[in-house]
Formats: C-alpha cells, structure tokens, sequence
C-alpha cells in the first residue's frame, strides 16, 4: 500500500518559489559583512612616515562552513570587505598643517591590494589627530589582505590647504589639483578654479606657480613655460588668454604639463606646488608630484571657462 506523499514544508516551498529568479551560488560562509566572524583589532608597532602611522588592522575572519550547500540567492553587489586600518597623525611641527595620506592594504608578499587617500585637516602643532580608513569593497580573486602601511604623506600648512569641499574659503574661491593622466611618458595635471563665492570673479592669464621642494623650499633650475606647445602637441595648440569671469558656483580650468624624460643630469621631482590664481590672490599649495626628470621645464596652460 503506497504512503501519501508528504507536505512540503514552508521553507522549502519558498526555496522553490525563488528559483524562478536569481542566481545559483555556493555558500561557503565567506561572504560580505555579517558572513564573517568578529576579529579583534591587531596592533601595529611600524613608526609610520613623517609623523603618521598605522596603529591596528581590522580583518574580519570568515565563519566556519561545515557544510558546503547550495542555495538560490538573488544578484547582490559587491560586499564591503570590512577591513579597515587605524591610523593618527601627529604634527611634530610649529604650525597647524593638513596632511594628505595614501594608506595601501597589501598580502602577505607585500603587493598592494588596494589603495586609500585620505585627508585630515588642520592638525595642531604638537597635536595628535586619529581616525580609520576602510578599504571596502575588494576586486574578485584579490590576495588575502594581512597589513596596511603608510606609502606616502605630503603636508601643507593649513591655511594654504585646498579646500575642494566643505565651507567656502575666506577668498570666495577654491583652488585645486586634480589626479591627473599619464601616457608614454606625458604628464597633465588640471588645476580647477571654482566661485563658491557670492560675487564674481575674474581671472585673465594664467596661474602663478611657485615649485617646492620637500621642505616646500623653493626649485630652482626649472623653466615654467607659457603654454605647453615646446613639451608636447598632445595637450592641444597653445591660446592665447583670455579674460574670464566666473559667477558664483562657476569654474574655470588650467593645466601642467610636462615629461618626465631622464637622461643625463640629476633627476627633478617637485612634490608641491604653490598656486595663485592671479597676482594679489591667496596662495594654495597643492600636490601633483611633478616628476620632471631632466627636462627642466613645466608648461603652464591658461585659465579657460570650464566646460558645463
């Protein structure tokens, strides 16, 4: 005699229910947050660099997977890694600076695993200032991350600092870098000048720069060119300036340019660079890293109306 067939129960019925969208995935418990296991902070005794280290690394550890079983779940982003790494800068100086750190998560080689810029503004002479970088989502198929370290720090005094967001300068304008492109040995870094103020502002010619060595001493040996048109035609053909004004929330962009060509002579890297806008107008040190090898020459393009 043949036994009636059992009911299926609620959570089955719903597993079939979803088949019928989604995609299939193995579970292995190592998954996005809240799939890993709480991992306490470890604790880092590198001296980091120019006064800024790592003070712990947070890695999450996965969950135990006994079983591997199969589930239908829908299509979901990418999962936040929730690794993260905490840091404090510390002014060794005699004037309130604002620091600019590059935070890299790196394997158990030391290959870099990602890459993390962070800002932390008007830290007090002698003072020390904290904070923790998150390197959130990681690339599928990436290394485990086992540390994070310090690669690179620049600092500029804090009145000096641009300030691409937050409240508007005391000058009604903002003056910035931008990260720039590279190609077969071709440098362009664009300099954004914006009215967060409530008048116009009108600029003709072009920015006023001023290279600094790593004590943000001055450079000398180097030619600031007007224009770009004896380092490269890749950059467009040089114009002539004209008059620009901006109205508030207006931006207008110049450019460097330049090559890192080495050959013989002593390499030039200039790490800061001090910019006015025009002649009278407060100074901003920004930091493209102007690797110039030997050519000993820095072209300058003129302000132009961004485009809208």
């Amino acid at each position: 005699m043949r036994r009636p067939a059992p009911l299926l129960l609620p959570a089955l019925t719903a597993a079939l229910l979803l088949s019928a969208c989604g995609t299939e995935r193995a579970d292995t418990g190592t998954g996005g947050p809240g799939t890993g296991t709480p991992s306490p902070a470890t604790q880092v005794t590198d001296p980091g660099i120019d006064g800024v280290r790592i003070t712990s690394v947070t890695i999450p550890s996965p969950s135990p997977s006994p079983e591997r079983t199969v589930s239908v779940v829908p299509d979901l982003p990418p999962a936040d890694s929730g690794i993260s790494a905490a840091y404090e800068v510390t002014n060794q100086g005699t004037e309130a600076m604002t620091y600019t750190i590059i935070v890299t998560f790196t394997n158990s080689a030391g290959e870099s695993m990602g890459n993390k810029r962070e800002t932390v503004r008007a830290v007090g002479a002698g003072k020390t200032v904290r904070g923790t970088v998150r390197l959130g989502v990681v690339a599928p198929g990436s290394s485990s991350v086992t540390r994070a370290v310090v690669s690179d720090v620049t600092k500029v005094p804090a009145d000096e600092a641009p300030a691409e967001t937050g409240d508007c300068p005391a000058s009604g304008v903002r003056v910035f870098a931008d990260e720039g492109d590279a190609a077969m040995g071709l440098r362009v870094v664009g300099l954004h000048l914006q009215n967060c103020g409530t008048r116009d502002y009108s600029v003709h010619g072009y920015p006023l720069l001023e290279l600094l060595d790593d004590n943000r001493e001055p450079v000398d040996g180097v030619q600031i060119l007007k224009g770009s048109g004896e380092i490269t035609t890749g950059a467009g053909p040089d114009e002539a300036p004209e008059p620009v004004t901006l109205k508030p929330g207006e931006t207008a962009l110049a450019s460097l340019v330049w090559r890192n060509t080495t050959q013989s002579g002593t390499a030039v890297n200039v790490p800061y660079v001090r910019v006015r806008a025009k002649e009278g107008a407060d100074p901003v040190v920004v930091t493209p890293g102007l690797d110039l090898g030997t050519t000993g020459k820095l072209g300058v393009r003129p302000w132009k109306r961004a485009a809208e």
